[in-house]
């Protein structure tokens, strides 16, 4: 199951940027939570695996019996919207970079890319791109999104 994020959700995510009717964007937050969270929990992103590094456990709401961790929804929906907020910062969308070498991340890269407008840098990194001005391939973002670091 595949919920394809559209240019509006990164409109809507930019709606919650501080404005002056905080009471307005408080109750809209909330509903928008709980659709968010519901979304979230039909396409079972909150299950995790049996592993768990030191640095995900306070993100981790709790263990099955089976040993999978569940993550928990609530700080999930906080970061994204974190990200989202940052993302939204930036006025050209051409100036992101949005980078992943392994398969798994590759699909999602390009659908990001294309639903936002970003640069999508899916497969094989060319050393260089950010550091070499000589190199055709010179990109110089204000911003960039990685899948897969190491």
């Amino acid at each position: 199951f595949w919920l394809k994020p559209s240019a509006s959700d990164f409109v809507a995510a930019c709606e919650f940027l501080p404005t002056a009717n905080a009471r307005k964007r408080r109750t809209s937050m909330a509903v928008t939570k709980e659709e968010d969270v519901q979304m979230m929990l039909v396409c079972k992103t909150h299950l995790g695996t049996r592993n768990c590094d030191y640095r995900m456990k306070r993100y981790v709401f709790r263990r099955t019996v089976d040993g999978i961790h569940i993550i928990h929804l609530g700080k999930t929906w906080e970061k994204i919207m974190v990200a989202a907020r940052v993302i939204c910062a930036i006025e050209n969308p051409s100036d992101i970079i949005v980078a992943s070498q392994r398969p798994y991340g590759s699909r999602a890269v390009l659908k990001f890319s294309q639903y936002s407008g970003a640069t999508a840098m899916a497969g094989r990194w060319m050393p260089g791109t950010l550091t070499n001005q000589i190199t055709t391939k010179y990109l110089e973002p204000r911003l960039l999104i990685v899948t897969d670091p190491r």
